[in-house]
């Protein structure tokens, strides 16, 4: 008897854990829009595809489709042509002459290549601590980090600190984090393909400079930019990928959804939860 008072104690202690894990990340409904029926009799999965018939004797087996055009390969994004137009030269040029995290935010304040500079208020670099060896990257900064001239300090920045915070990670000792665009897009519109292209050398000579052992890439901007992928981050999250940050140079990288995506859809912090056990299993390695 008392080693079963034992066993519901610690279940106990395990449920109101979670349930603090998510007044700590701001939810305030179920992880499910609608309770599940299970008393529903559902559909079976369909059946396995017939074998295909038995060849006539001497024919030859039909030749296989390639991987590809069978929608098992999806190839990489291929390099944007602004790489050879002026201002993709000159954010190469720029990029690559910068040797300390200053002379590229220097650097950066100068690329005058992007109509971005003039409608945004700020240069947003960076946050967190350059040398913690987590680097997080994220999508454009918003209203607040424009003002501020500082990555996620608006609500979502909020909850992404509460969320790291359940594993015990804080800007101020344990992360470094940035954007892909340095300059809010108006409206807060997601940027555009030629846009991430444009600032990308800055965003791999900010990750050459800044060596982390680790990127976790927030959102899909992140991921398929960095990752160059055409994928979705619903496909690409919950794994490790590599991410080339030179041209015999690769960091291991997890995709992750963004919080502005999770303060949208509430359900997703349960996907996000196991992304962030994922790193903390990583990192508890090192």
């Amino acid at each position: 008897m008392a080693a079963e008072a034992g066993d519901g104690m610690a279940e106990a202690v395990a449920l109101l854990a979670a349930l603090r894990l998510q007044l700590d990340w701001g939810a305030d409904e179920a992880l499910a829009e609608l309770p599940l029926d299970r008393m529903v009799v559902r559909p079976l999965s369909p059946p396995l595809a017939a074998p295909a018939p038995p060849l006539p004797p001497g024919a030859e087996p039909p030749a296989e489709r390639p991987a590809a055009a069978r929608g098992l390969v999806r190839p990489a994004l291929v390099a944007s042509p602004l790489a050879a137009t002026p201002a993709g030269q000159q954010a190469a040029a720029l990029a690559a002459g910068a040797d300390s995290l200053d002379a590229l935010r220097e650097a950066m304040a100068c690329f005058d290549g992007s109509p971005l500079r003039e409608t945004a208020t700020n240069l947003v670099f960076a946050d967190g601590v350059p040398d913690s060896g987590l680097m997080l990257v994220g999508e454009a900064p918003g209203a607040d980090e424009d003002r501020l001239g500082r990555p996620f300090v608006g609500v979502s920045g909020r909850l992404l600190d509460r969320m790291l915070a359940s594993i015990r990670l804080s800007r101020e000792r344990n992360f470094y984090i940035t954007n892909i665009l340095p300059f809010r897009p108006p409206g807060n519109r997601t940027p555009t393909d030629a846009e991430i292209a444009l600032f990308l050398p800055f965003v791999l000579r900010h990750i050459a400079l800044a060596r982390p052992r680790q990127l976790v890439l927030l959102g899909g901007v992140a991921a398929k930019g960095l990752l160059r992928s055409k994928e979705g981050i619903t496909r690409l999250r919950g794994r490790w990928h590599q991410v080339t940050i030179k041209e015999d140079e690769t960091l291991p990288a997890l995709a992750t959804l963004h919080p502005a995506y999770l303060l949208r859809n509430p359900g997703a912090k349960r996907d996000a939860w196991a992304d962030l056990l994922l790193l903390r299993s990583r990192l508890a390695q090192e």
